[in-house]
Order: C-alpha cells, then structure tokens, then sequence
C-alpha cells in the first residue's frame, strides 16, 4: 500500500471540475445496458468503482466502448443474460446493491463479490426487499455480506416496501428489479434521498411517480423497458465538498468548483457551510452549479442526517468543524459505521488527530473545534480502504499542518486525479 504525503500549502487559487457524478454514471451505465440499442455518455467518472461497474455490464451480454472520451453502451436486444463468470464490484457498494436488483430479474444464479472493504457491507437491506419480489439471496453472516450469490426470475413481484433507512442505494436496488416485476412497486421513504433513479428513468421513458410527503417521498414505478438515451453527466457534488471545505478553512483561499449537480439531496453540505459562515457564491445553471469558496471563519453548528441522506459528506464536515469556533454536533450519522470503513469511529479519530476534542453519544457525534486550521496538529492517518477518509484527511493536512495517509491509493475507486487537482491549486 502507499502512503501519501501532504504538505500544508501557503495558498490556494483555481478553477477545477470534479469527476462526473457516480451516481448518475452508474446508473447510465446500467439503464444503457437495459435498453435496446445504442446509449452514449458523456463525462463518465473514471473512477474504479464505476469500472467495475462498466466491466460487469458488458459481462451480461451488453457492449461498453469508449472514444474520444464519449462512451457507447449497446444493450443486447433481447436483453442481459446471466454471465458464467463472477461478477466483481470492487470497493463499490453502488454497483453490488444495484446490481443486485438488476439480476434479480435475470434467470439464473449469480455469484457477486468485492475486496475486503465492500465485503464487510451489509447486503441483507437489499436482500429482504428483493427476496419478497421473487429472488434468492445466500451471502454471508447475519448481515448477507459478500460473497453474494443471488438466484435470479423472469417472475417478480411488485411490492409495496418501506424502507427503514435512508438509503438511495436500497430504494434504486428495489427499482431496477421492478423494471421487469409483474405488476407495479411503490418504494416509500422517509427521508428524502437522491432521486437520480427515478429521474434517469423517466427521462429513458419509464413510467415512474414520485410523490413527496413531510420529509419522506413515495416513488411508484410501472413495469417496462427502458429506451436509449444520451447522458451528459454533472460533476459529483460529493466530491466538490473536499474542496468547499478545504476552501473555507485554509487560511488564504480563493477556489472555485465548476458545473456539479445540483439536485437538493446532494448539495446539503453547501447549507451546513454557509450557516456555519462560509465565504461562498453560488451560480445555478442548467440544472448544474458552480461555487466559488473563500477563506472564513467558521462557527459551530448541529447537523442532522436528513440534511446529508448519505452521510457520504460528513467526514470533510468533521474537519471544517475541528477549524470552527465552538461544539457541532452531527445527529443520527450511525449509517457512516456501515460505509466503506466505520467512518464514525475514523472521523472522531480524525477529529482527536487534528487535535480537537471530540466524542460520541449513541448515533450522534460531537467535535470542539479549534477556532482554525492553522491550529491542527501534522497527523499520520490510515485510511482503512476508504476513499472519502483519505480526501478528508488530506483536506485537514493541507490546511493544517499536513500530514501523512497510509492507504492512500484507494481514493481512486472514486477520484483517481485528487492529489494532482490538490496541488495544482497550489
């Protein structure tokens, strides 16, 4: 494995755009591959995660090229077939979950596995919704972790299905296998996660309906197949967080992040930051947007889940709330125990490395900021085979006094060019 060094940076001045949105390119990945004919997108991330995700479509009969940096997706006409091989989802726990629903509908037996990370994952959130619609799940422990072998049927069910926990993974999951149930499936929230499924399919003519109610949301889809499409995908909102935190604490920063996503379930680390007293303008374009972040001195604040559904931002959260003045508290983020590392205990070591105080009490976690980056301690981090620890450690050492990350090579299962769009800010 190798270890990363990051020196603090005196100053900080650029443009960037992050790598396209996984989200959005897993999923025209997979809508791609179930439509007849020929699909083409532009700004794929190029990720591993999203490799893996490409490999394993193509492993079921569709055809994935690349050119000139648009990539063609041909789905088969009559449809993907059971692969004899297995099917390897890496580190990404996107591309196990979905997949899952995806050959949930696709006869046969199907052996799904992933590095030691994604198979610590807990996969019994899908199986139990899938297993009522038809299919048959074997995994491993109480949990259904990975290895994962998923007898799939051309006879599913529609269900109606509550899901017990925010999670955009376990509603879309429910959603691709529903494309080919017998009858149509309403999957309820409740809390409002991304909608990128049911909008990526109704844009390729599915019939879907999403209804919102208080914080939750209803989303019915009706049975069919979809249609070809050409997918432009947005900068990953996940990703730009990095930068709007380092942006906001280091001491003489002036940086801009261009074109991302600008769904309201991606971008609820840009409110957190502003109420903590960003420095921070907003430009809203063709359903993207850009920011530009400056330095500022930053104030505790109390983040609840339902802001971030995904939790995925809240270790680079964590770091701006080690440099504000004052004791945050994030509620109810248990879910980041069940991420690619326990994300809980990692940020709360990354809190104490940095040299803050900082503790838990059931699901919520607390920090006592510093007041500023420029009183974070130099740090040795492991990153436990998880990129986002690795980016929000670097983010704290480059503020900060820098640091040192052990694992780093894993940050690119989803930004394989952080550290060169790091130091070009320089």
């Amino acid at each position: 494995m190798s270890t990363a060094k990051v020196e603090h940076f005196e100053r900080l001045r650029g443009n960037l755009r992050v790598p396209g949105d996984k989200s959005t390119s897993h999923r025209a990945l997979m809508i791609g591959a179930l439509a007849s004919g020929e699909s083409t997108i532009q700004g794929l991330s190029p990720g591993m995660d999203v490799t893996a995700t490409a490999q394993i479509m193509e492993q079921l009969g569709a055809s994935v090229n690349v050119r000139d940096g648009v990539v063609t997706v041909v789905g088969p006409t009559n449809g993907l077939r059971v692969s004899g091989d297995v099917l390897d989802c890496g580190n990404s726990g996107t591309t196990m979950r979905l997949l899952s629903g995806i050959v949930s509908a696709i006869p046969g037996e199907h052996l799904l596995v992933g590095d030691p990370s994604l198979s610590q994952r807990p996969m019994d959130r899908i199986a139990e919704p899938l297993t009522l619609m038809g299919a048959r799940f074997d995994g491993q422990g109480a949990r259904l972790s990975a290895p994962l072998r998923i007898t799939g049927t051309d006879v599913l069910r529609g269900i109606a299905y509550d899901v017990p926990m925010a999670s955009a993974q376990v509603k879309s999951a429910i959603l691709f296998a529903a494309l080919c149930a017998s009858s149509p499936t309403t999957v309820v929230e409740h809390v409002r996660t991304r909608p990128t499924t049911e909008e990526m399919f109704s844009r390729a003519g599915v019939s879907v309906v999403s209804v919102e109610s208080g914080e939750g949301r209803s989303v019915t889809l009706h049975p069919g197949r979809p249609l070809a499409r050409n997918w432009l995908v947005p900068g990953d909102p996940s990703q730009a967080a990095f930068f709007a935190v380092l942006g906001c604490i280091h001491p003489d920063a002036d940086i801009a992040v261009l074109d991302i996503d600008s769904a309201r379930e991606r971008v609820g680390f840009l409110g957190v930051l502003q109420r903590m007293g960003a420095t921070m303008t907003l430009r809203d374009h063709d359903s993207m947007t850009s920011l530009t972040v400056q330095s500022s001195q930053l104030a505790a604040t109390e983040v609840h889940a339902s802001e971030i559904p995904s939790v995925d931002e809240v270790p680079v959260l964590v770091v701006a709330a080690a440099a504000a003045k004052g004791v945050s508290c994030f509620r109810d983020v248990g879910e980041l125990r069940v991420k690619e590392s326990d994300r809980f205990e990692g940020s709360l070591l990354l809190a104490t490395k940095l040299g803050a105080r900082a503790w838990s009490e059931g699901d919520d976690l607390f920090v006592e900021g510093l007041g500023s980056a420029e009183r974070f301690s130099t740090f040795d981090v492991d990153a436990a085979l998880d990129h986002r620890m690795v980016m929000a450690s670097a983010v704290a050492g480059c503020a900060g006094g820098g640091c040192s990350i052990a694992a780093a090579e894993t940050v690119a299962s989803s930004y394989p060019n952080f550290f060169d769009d790091l130091e070009r800010l320089a």
